[in-house]
């Protein structure tokens, strides 16, 4: 057995030159230049008399490359400082944690208005090439409909730090609510709130939601679909989004969670057996031993009078998998009811179901968050770990943008975690000549070609308006 011998003769040391580490990474911060995200957030961020060494567009725009790279700490801006024969002077750790600190509300919302105007040329780019991508339910797309997710996830604070708070769930951290664009993985607004925020608190889910459309630009809101879970089904919510759906020119549905109280397991009790049809699987076929079934017309008439009109209540039955816990009503007649809430009046009872069992993606891009930002923040300050989440937001659409923009096959439907191994850590040498810099991918890297390609589609863009 000789497996050790590729080792032998091996020897490391600390005395290359010319080699760029994480030299993919570069795209994302050419792809923040020429979409004019690092513009806008200088703009947002210009003050009378304040003239800093370091651009503060440029460095929050390096702090959102840092995260989307897989950065976890203000201190790893050195990975980006190692590239400065690429990329020129980079913020020091001292002056990333100063410019967090620099970020007042107002300055959060100007930042805001800078991310709605980029998004719009980037949608813009993506219209004249065919329009941005549909939210797929059950092997169809929903059209042009813009699908956004909302939701809450915890977040563990392993140390003291403002506004931290225990959790429902027994822990200790932040419990921030998040709005992400189904169609392009945008993640749109972020809200930090303490971990002893509700999770149906109405205020903050309409806080979130007028910031994400807000972020929807203007030519794309003629179709809106909200979903949510259970904590989305609030009284003062779904007034919210049914009087959105009233304005001129502007169709707002939404899909929430329902709870599967008494009155709503008395209308279960009623419904026909043959009233009961298929329910639908991600594929399109039929989901085995699932069963919907509307139950709107058996509710008690003065419970549905206090929720908006228009309001439908599709419930789905399962049978239970071996350990699930039952309620006494499931226990009886041995399925597993949930229920969802919404206002779209045309559809099969089984792809509308569906369509919100889709919402379930939100899981994997909440995954993603904290793989890249949301999950770990760098501050005993509440306010600085709120402008943490905001660049986590950013960086968050970079990943988007450069799938949307620059990659193609696999690698434009890979995950973040997979586009890091295969794309943003590939090495490279940098030569010089002529005054030009090239970097050189290595030949053998199995990605070269599509990233080579990536850097070329990004240098291609037009700058915008």
């Amino acid at each position: 057995m000789k497996h050790t011998t590729w080792s032998a003769g091996l020897s490391v040391s600390a005395d290359g030159s010319g080699v760029v580490a994480h030299a993919g990474s570069v795209a994302l911060r050419l792809l923040a230049d020429r979409t004019g995200l690092t513009g806008q957030l200088s703009k947002a961020l210009t003050r009378k008399g304040f003239v800093p060494v370091h651009d503060r567009g440029r460095v929050l725009t390096d702090v959102a490359v840092l995260l989307a790279d897989g950065g976890e700490a203000i201190a790893d801006i050195d990975v980006l400082r190692h590239q400065d024969q690429v990329l020129g002077p980079v913020a020091s750790a001292p002056t990333v944690w100063r410019a967090l600190d620099e970020l007042t509300p107002t300055a959060l919302a100007r930042i805001q208005v800078g991310r709605a105007r980029t998004r719009r040329h980037v949608w813009t780019q993506l219209d004249w090439a065919g329009g941005i991508p549909a939210s797929k339910v059950a092997d169809t797309d929903l059209g042009d409909v813009v699908v956004l997710d909302v939701d809450a996830t915890l977040v563990t604070a392993h140390s003291e730090k403002e506004a931290a708070a225990a959790t429902f769930k027994g822990g200790f951290g932040y419990h921030p609510l998040v709005v992400w664009c189904d169609n392009t993985t945008e993640m749109l607004t972020v809200k930090l709130r303490p971990g002893n925020a509700g999770a149906n608190t109405a205020a903050d889910h309409i806080e979130v939601l007028t910031a994400a459309i807000t972020q929807v630009p203007a030519s794309h809101r003629k179709r809106i679909l909200v979903r949510a879970d259970g904590a989305g089904a609030s009284h003062d919510l779904l007034d919210w989004l049914t009087a959105q759906n009233t304005k001129r020119g502007r169709s707002v549905e939404f899909s929430v969670g329902f709870a599967v109280t008494d009155k709503v397991r008395t209308a279960i009790a009623l419904v026909p057996a043959k009233a009961w049809t298929a329910a639908i699987d991600a594929d399109g076929g039929v989901r085995q031993g699932g069963d919907v079934a509307e139950v709107t017309g058996l509710l008690d008439p003065l419970m549905l009078a206090r929720w908006p009109a228009g309001l439908r209540v599709i419930v789905r039955r399962e049978r239970p998998h071996p350990g699930a816990q039952l309620s006494v009503f499931e226990e009886r007649d041995g399925w597993r009811y949930q229920a969802v809430a919404t206002n779209t009046a045309a559809g099969q009872l089984a792809f509308l179901e569906a369509r919100h069992r889709a919402h379930a993606r939100v899981e994997d891009r909440i995954r993603h968050a904290k793989d890249a930002g949301i999950g770990r923040f760098p501050s005993r300050d509440f306010a600085i770990n709120t402008a943490w989440a905001h660049l986590a937001a950013i960086g968050a659409d970079l990943i988007a943008w450069l799938r949307l923009l620059a990659l193609t096959g696999d690698l434009a439907k890979a995950e973040p975690k997979a586009l890091r191994y295969r794309v943003l850590h590939v090495p490279a040498r940098l030569t010089r000549s002529a005054r030009k810099r090239r970097l050189r991918l290595p030949s053998t890297w199995p990605w070269a070609a599509a990233i080579v390609t990536a850097f070329e589609r990004i240098g291609a863009l037009p700058a915008p308006n």
